[in-house]
């Protein structure tokens, strides 16, 4: 009877943590689309939501912007995603962290020279006031 009880216990709570994962990865999906399509419309309020004060954005180039450059380039179109597909996307947490793992294929007009990335992407989100926000961005090209 004591083993049924514990064995219970364990499964219940392993249950809890597993469900709680899931609601805290599906926020961070939900966080990745909303900033993926602030980014396209060139939404300076939503990336401003989406993004925190110590935001750290690296290019593939070795560029890094902070919050209020990387948000200044992609609303005046200095920095311009047309079109934006994320595939190969994995979220692990731990804690009030988030890394986002996927690789970006976009097509691109910066500053008005059309072009195309296709891109792997490491995303760090923190959790602050209950938000999930983008703290650090990486980005390295896809080999040919």
């Amino acid at each position: 009877m004591i083993k049924r009880l514990v064995y219970l216990i364990v499964l219940t709570t392993v249950m809890n943590v597993a469900m709680a994962q899931n609601k805290e990865e599906t926020a961070v999906t939900a966080a990745v689309e909303h900033l993926k399509k602030a980014m396209i419309d060139g939404d300076k309020a939503g990336l401003q939501n989406i993004t925190a004060d110590l935001l750290s954005y690296g290019h593939s180039s070795g560029k890094i912007e902070d919050k209020a450059t990387f948000v200044d380039n992609i609303v005046t179109g200095k920095s311009d995603f047309v079109t934006i597909d994320l595939t190969n996307q994995t979220i692990s947490i731990s804690g009030d962290a988030a890394i986002v793992r996927h690789t970006l294929s976009a097509t691109t007009n910066d500053g008005g020279n059309p072009g195309s990335v296709k891109l792997n992407i490491l995303l760090i989100w923190q959790k602050q006031k209950g938000r999930w926000k983008l703290l650090a961005r990486q980005a390295v090209k896809v080999a040919s």
